[in-house]
């Protein structure tokens, strides 16, 4: 064959390949295989329903299904009740200390539930501060908020805040000449606010919920603390799986296959009301912030401040709880003491915290490579391999984590692949868990990038690859870092798939958080609760400061 005949190497090709086997192997394979355990019998071979047959005829375990549904649906619509509201008194009303109050909410949605579970139970217990006032003083017989009450007063308080964020965003892009147009025509306040903002924001409104309604039906850790005897699917899945009595594999699986469904009916719900409804604004008068009077200020102010309180209310319990004097970490007295953080941070064998920080820096590392490979491909360089590439790389968004640890378990416990209980597994699962946002935020940088200026470079002399280096990634970078920093704040709240995954060697923060709770051990589990807070707060901090920004979007 002549030199000229050859055809050059497309190295955005090979890479391409790359990546699609890389997500086939973590996120197709072992979904496959979970789809496989549920429906082949294990001693014979052959093909059965039995599994799903269990779990429709045995009220056992499809009232999880209906529990989770409960909670989730009363749990969405608290959040945008709330979040609705509280955005548009933002916006819209010159609120004291606004900026203080914008950060508060981040930080009650940036921190994981079940602190806000175990900080609720420090208040309402049944051996809870504010449970033992209202028993005391009404001579009550109150006997703690557990189960359903419980999960949905963590889920609302701990969810609206990504509605507020959301609605935020699309009123910040809300044109007010509409709105102040209806009041020309005589509209009051109250009737602009239904006739006129609300539908404006409703796509934004069903998109917020349905991620809120995706996020409180997969959440473990809150019902499995707070929830005693109100099962919901992640518990019956988890309960299933590591049973101590012996779990079945293939039941779990098919309770597994069940939620999967349920949550890729919900994200195929969200994209048909995305499609359907979406529209484009653009702020040529945007909504300015007014100074409200008299009553109105009052009622806006007082509405305001309470939600914030309610919702960053854990984190304050769980750092005061964290100096309590105590014995042994289970029993408090009075006074105030480092005992917590003794028998944590200072304790001869403690290594959650190097483990947290480790796996999380690799796991981002590797998150910030594929992101930026994952979005340039998909953007420029479309194809049906990229098509297929976008897609499956969105799966793990819509797939719980307790889902995803246990096919982890499934797929990777023998030869020749066996990962189980090497902190490799979860850093796997930290980067598959948490690129669908850095891809997202990734892909929306590549779009404001005009094309033009590659073919410049390219036209100078520069290959496509070099172009892609020195040009296009400097130019991303500001924003991918941002993304990136708010990505890590996600990985290492994470514990659906850690509590799975996890050995002694690799625990985490989230993890031993959630085992000291188990135990009884609160001081414990504040003080471990504070430095996670605290390192949230440090680095949304750092976010704002890269940034420029002094507010969150999405």
């Amino acid at each position: 064959m002549k030199e000229h005949d050859k055809k050059p190497i497309n190295i955005w090709k090979i890479i391409t390949i790359v990546i699609l086997a890389v997500f086939f192997l973590f996120i197709a394979y072992p979904l496959l295989l979970v789809l496989k355990k549920s429906i082949i019998d294990p001693n014979s071979g052959s093909f059965t329903l039995s599994y799903f047959q269990k779990f429709f005829t045995k009220k056992f375990y499809w009232i999880g299904l209906i529990n989770s549904f409960k909670v989730t649906i009363v749990s969405t619509l608290i959040a945008v009740v709330i979040g609705l509201p509280i955005a548009y008194l933002m916006r819209k009303v010159k609120i004291k200390g606004n900026g203080i109050l914008e950060i508060f909410i981040i930080i009650s949605y940036l921190s994981p539930p079940f602190i806000g579970a175990y900080a609720w139970i420090q208040l309402l217990g049944r051996s809870g501060v504010v449970t033992k006032f209202i028993n005391s003083v009404f001579g009550m017989n109150f006997n703690g908020i557990y189960g359903f009450l419980g999960i949905v007063l963590v889920m609302s308080l701990q969810s609206f805040p990504l509605v507020y964020i959301y609605i935020s965003g699309a009123l910040k892009n809300m044109d007010n000449s509409l709105n102040e147009a209806a009041e020309s025509l005589g509209y009051t306040s109250v009737e602009r606010l239904f006739k006129i903002i609300i539908p404006l924001v409703m796509p934004t409104v069903l998109a917020s919920a349905l991620l809120v309604f995706m996020r409180v039906i997969a959440d473990f850790g809150t019902p499995m603390l707070i929830g005693e005897g109100y099962k919901t699917m992640p518990v019956l899945i988890y309960n299933q799986y590591m049973s101590e009595v012996g779990g079945d594999d293939g039941f779990a699986a098919a309770l597994c296959v069940i939620i999967i469904a349920v949550t890729i009916i919900l994200f195929l719900i969200q994209r048909i009301i995305a499609k359907r409804y979406s529209f484009s604004m653009t702020a040529l008068k945007p909504m300015i912030q007014e100074k409200a009077k008299g009553i109105k200020n009052i009622t806006a102010h007082l509405f305001v401040y309470f939600t914030v309180f309610l919702a960053i209310l854990p984190q304050i319990v769980v750092i005061y709880t964290s100096f309590k004097k105590n014995r042994g970490g289970q029993v408090f007295v009075k006074g105030f003491s480092l005992d917590s953080y003794k028998a944590t941070l200072l304790s001869k064998n403690n290594s959650v915290i190097l483990n947290t920080y480790k796996l999380g820096i690799i796991a981002i590392i590797i998150i910030i490579v594929l992101g930026v490979l994952i979005s340039y491909l998909t953007v420029r360089k479309s194809n049906i391999l990229t098509s297929i590439l976008d897609t499956i790389t969105m799966f793990p968004f819509i797939i719980p984590g307790s889902v995803l640890g246990i096919s982890y378990l499934f797929a990777f416990n023998k030869s020749p692949l066996l990962l189980s209980g090497t902190a490799l597994i979860m850093i796997v699962s930290f980067v598959i868990r948490r690129i669908p946002y850095t891809i997202r935020s990734s892909t929306a940088i590549i779009g404001q990038i005009s094309p033009s200026i590659e073919e410049a470079a390219i036209s100078l002399g520069e290959t496509e690859v070099g172009a892609f280096t020195k040009v296009v990634i400097p130019m991303m970078m500001p924003g991918v870092i941002a993304g990136a920093i708010m990505s890590w704040i996600t990985t290492i709240s994470e514990l659906s798939s850690s509590i799975i995954l996890y050995t002694t060697k690799t625990q985490t923060l989230t993890v031993s958080i959630y085992t000291e709770v188990i135990r009884g051990n609160y001081g414990n589990a504040a003080a471990y609760s504070t430095v996670l807070t605290l390192t949230s707060i440090v680095s949304l901090l750092i976010f704002f400061k890269v940034t420029g920004k002094k507010e969150l979007s999405i």
